[in-house]
């Protein structure tokens, strides 16, 4: 898993009180496909445009559910979570795309989450997976999303030396997500709480 100079963790990413979280013994690691996977019926939004490095993969499996709503739900999310690993690539807290995926408690868990990485002069290499994702939709506009994240192959690097921070896998290497979202009035599912448990039983392999 992905971890800083700082030992920063994947869960700090978005804690539910809006504030990222340190430990010491794990790490982090998180996404990176180029390719957009927002729905194409959103197209017109204007939509950010986010790039990762090509040392980073983002794996996200069952992006298909019962219709269109839970598939737009999954499909921002995503969004979401490479917005923030880019955010991290550039060293930019102040990223549109984090603006444009989060908003509430989870843009200010993930702006606090990117200027972790740059304080430490760090970034993030290698593959992260998300998997078991679990749309429930509460009303027109509000949904709740739970998924796992698979850190194994994601480590932190030093910007400045190259190195990688690589760590065994342990169960702290599997990390269970809860998120709530809410479609703003362009349409967009925004991630608005997140709370993440590293070490999670339902998420081991």
């Amino acid at each position: 898993m992905l971890t800083a100079t700082a030992a920063l963790t994947l869960s700090a990413c978005g804690s539910d009180d809006g504030t990222a979280k340190r430990d010491e013994k794990t790490q982090r690691a998180d996404e990176g496909s180029d390719q957009p996977v927002s729905p194409d019926s959103s197209a017109a939004v204007g939509r950010p445009r986010i790039e990762l490095p090509e040392d980073l993969t983002l794996v996200f499996e069952g992006s298909g559910t019962e219709g269109p709503e839970q598939d737009a739900v999954l499909a921002d999310n995503a969004e979401r979570m490479r917005a923030v690993d880019a955010a991290i690539a550039a060293a930019d807290p102040g990223s549109e795309a984090l603006g444009f995926y989060n908003t509430g408690k989870a843009l200010e868990a993930a702006v606090s989450w990117v200027g972790q990485f740059q304080e430490a002069n760090a970034t993030v290499t290698g593959e992260v997976r998300y998997f078991d994702r679990r749309v429930t939709l509460k009303d027109e506009s509000s949904a709740v999303l739970t998924f796992c994240a698979d850190e194994s192959k994601g480590f932190s690097k030093d910007r400045k030396t190259g190195k990688v921070a690589k760590t065994p896998v342990t169960q702290n290497s599997y990390v269970l997500y809860d998120t709530r979202l809410d479609r703003n009035t362009d349409g967009v599912w925004q991630t608005s709480q997140i709370v993440s448990t590293r070490g999670a039983t339902q998420c081991q392999p």
